[in-house]
């Protein structure tokens, strides 16, 4: 019998985000507490730009972004959200969507399928994905489940179970 095998990713869906987005930007023009304070988030590149009067005003933005995130089911930590700066007469926060799983994290997921999973179950890193395979489907449940529970610093989505 052949091996079962999922890959371990960390996408954000693209079309997600960008309703997010456009979701908050809706909200910023029109609440009272961000009106002609120059309060704005757009894209700027691939980085998403936030811009207001004053720190405050920029981490409420940031909030509101954040907010509309997590009803689009998009997890926080694919968002990498900088710290506001001055930058002439307002201050600017840029965030960065995270996609794929950086080389150091995805050691730290190998080492713990090895450590936590049956010895059957083995785990290799493929660029920024890593391919869990083992004879047993219940195998690779239990390590899905681990995972789900586990804390780590990466948003992860689990594709092409067979």
């Amino acid at each position: 019998m052949a091996d079962s095998s999922f890959d371990i990713v960390s996408k954000v869906d693209k079309m997600e985000a960008d309703n997010a987005l456009h979701q908050a930007q809706k909200e910023v023009e029109s609440r009272y507490d961000f009106k002609g304070i120059g309060a704005s988030i757009d894209y700027s590149g691939e980085k998403i730009l936030m811009k207001a009067n004053s720190e405050e005003r920029v981490k409420a933005i940031l909030e509101v972004f954040e907010a509309k995130l997590i009803k689009r089911g998009i997890s926080l930590r694919s968002l990498d959200a900088g710290e506001p700066y001055p930058s002439g007469k307002e201050y600017r926060l840029e965030a960065e969507l995270k996609n794929g799983i950086e080389q150091e994290a995805a050691k730290k997921i190998s080492k713990l399928i090895r450590d936590e999973s049956p010895k059957t179950v083995k785990s290799q890193i493929q660029g920024d994905e890593l391919r869990v395979s083992s004879k047993s489907r219940d195998d690779l449940q239990g390590v899905m489940a681990l995972l789900k529970n586990a804390d780590l610093e990466v948003a992860v989505q689990f594709v092409n179970f067979r």
